[in-house]
């Protein structure tokens, strides 16, 4: 069968082990020009993702004058921006109640509204510009596919009405939620309509050109060695600029400075061929609606433009010392799991080629919530990381450092993620065994579940102590 081997479906369409479905038409070997010496900028962008893009954009948008320069070690969209599940979603890391804990409840209400927007304007963003990246925005539906999902699956609702969220989720019974997705077991579901799927490399193509072509620089291949304040230094020369923005989401630990401020976790996918017509429409994968189950170790997974399925997961185990590297991308273990599980959500799909498996890192801070900021006196900005949640919330933070850099009032510059302070990791070897003993506990949570049937008194604890959800 194709699926046995982890290279099956890879040698089959050509496409090397953990490219990206995404990015599998990139040239990689035709990259931007490095840093050609020391120069000066107004803003220097370390990072080219989402972050830096968006940065870059809303900068150049509000100041055409500005000379805005990014840097990227490998490629525009080389990291979580390339190769993520792509949702843009109005998720938050953190529950809204812990971010009232911190805060108050207008700024976690304020907070939501704001994630909401967030995905309607970054459908307009690619409107008004032209940028095709299959931007489609058919909501999100978490399914409920055993009883102690779908009382989680009520509490969720009935606890966001109650917090004054009217309307963010809505509860489907199991004869709505399969009209939605037709996965095997369901028993009800979630639904909210603020969620767009979109071509996640499309997108990061189409910011770059945007950014060039209104006087914008990429330097590609250019490593960076330190960010100081007011300058980058690289083995090909010295930005310094007015303000620095660290863009650097999973990637900030290899900077010594931030050695214990982010934790890198990866995140692995697969992508199916191309599914039949006829497969497609019985199981209902012929819409561009997200979807997940509530389970407490999280999946994610969505139909693509050209009919296939995108399936992806947690699971695989942090790397001592915060260690990223090319070679975790793929994980056969991990991998065949997240095959297994989208078999247990379609076994009609177990005959079906998986034709790409890859993954990348995604940021995770200490408590969880993701942060932007700057420090004039520093002349740094920084925005992330996101907690995998980062392909909406990276556009917010763009906004946000266009505000904060020019000075510019906005609404937004009140939200409880502005200069969000979080605490330290742990030192090596118990930021090892903390992070890995979560992880391993998010999948105890779902195995209690599957034997008392009741949600998991394992995975409350977890929430209470992180704040997650």
């Amino acid at each position: 069968m194709v699926l046995s081997s982890p290279r099956a479906g890879h040698e089959a369409a050509g496409v090397a082990e953990g490219t990206p479905l995404w990015q599998e038409d990139r040239r990689h070997d035709s990259r931007r020009p490095a840093l050609p010496g020391n120069l000066t900028a107004d803003v220097a962008i370390v990072g080219a993702g989402f972050t830096g893009l968006w940065t870059a954009y809303y900068l150049l948008q509000a100041d055409p004058s500005l000379k805005v320069v990014l840097l990227e070690r490998e490629y525009a969209g080389f990291g979580a921006s390339g190769r993520n599940g792509g949702w843009a979603s109005s998720i938050f890391p953190v529950s809204l109640a812990r971010v009232e804990q911190l805060y108050s409840h207008r700024a976690a209400l304020d907070l939501q509204t704001a994630m909401n927007d967030t995905v309607t304007e970054i459908g307009h963003v690619v409107e008004a510009e032209g940028i095709d990246c299959d931007y489609a925005r058919d909501g999100f539906v978490s399914l409920a596919r055993s009883e102690a999902q779908l009382a989680r699956a009520r509490a969720t609702v009935d606890g966001a009405e109650k917090f004054g969220v009217h309307g963010q989720w809505r509860f489907l019974d199991a004869d709505e939620a399969c009209a939605k997705i037709n996965a095997d077991g369901v028993r009800g579901a979630i639904f909210t309509e603020h969620c767009a799927l979109l071509q996640p490399d499309k997108l990061v193509v189409g910011l770059a050109a945007w950014v060039e072509e209104h006087g914008g620089v990429i330097y590609e291949n250019t490593a960076v060695d330190e960010i100081g304040t007011g300058v980058v230094r690289t083995a090909h020369g010295t930005v310094t600029a007015s303000v620095v923005v660290r863009a650097t989401e999973a990637f900030t630990p290899e900077f010594a400075a931030y050695r214990r401020n982010v934790a890198p976790l990866y995140s692995l996918v697969v992508a199916t061929a191309p599914l039949p017509d006829e497969l497609r429409a019985s199981l209902h994968l012929d819409s561009r609606t997200a979807f997940n189950d509530m389970r407490n170790l999280r999946i994610y997974a969505h139909p693509t433009s050209d009919g296939r399925l995108v399936f992806g997961g947690r699971g695989a185990p942090y790397h001592f010392g915060s260690k990223v590297d090319s070679s975790f991308d793929v994980d056969p273990k991990i991998h065949e799991k997240i095959v297994a599980t989208m078999h247990e959500f379609f076994p009609a799909l177990r005959d079906v080629p998986i034709t790409h498996r890859w993954g990348g890192p995604l940021g995770v801070p200490r408590d969880w919530f993701p942060s932007v900021g700057y420090r004039p006196a520093d002349k740094l900005a920084w925005a992330g990381p996101y907690v995998g949640d980062g392909v909406a919330t990276s556009n917010l933070a763009g906004r946000i450092l266009r505000n904060l850099i020019l000075d510019a009032p906005d609404d937004l510059n009140a939200l409880p993620v502005v200069n969000h302070t979080s605490p330290k990791w742990e030192v090596e070897p118990l930021r090892w065994f903390g992070v890995n003993a979560g992880l391993r506990a998010a999948a105890t949570a779902d195995l209690e579940e599957r034997i008392t049937g009741r949600p998991s008194k394992v995975s409350a604890l977890l929430e209470k102590l992180t704040g997650a959800h």
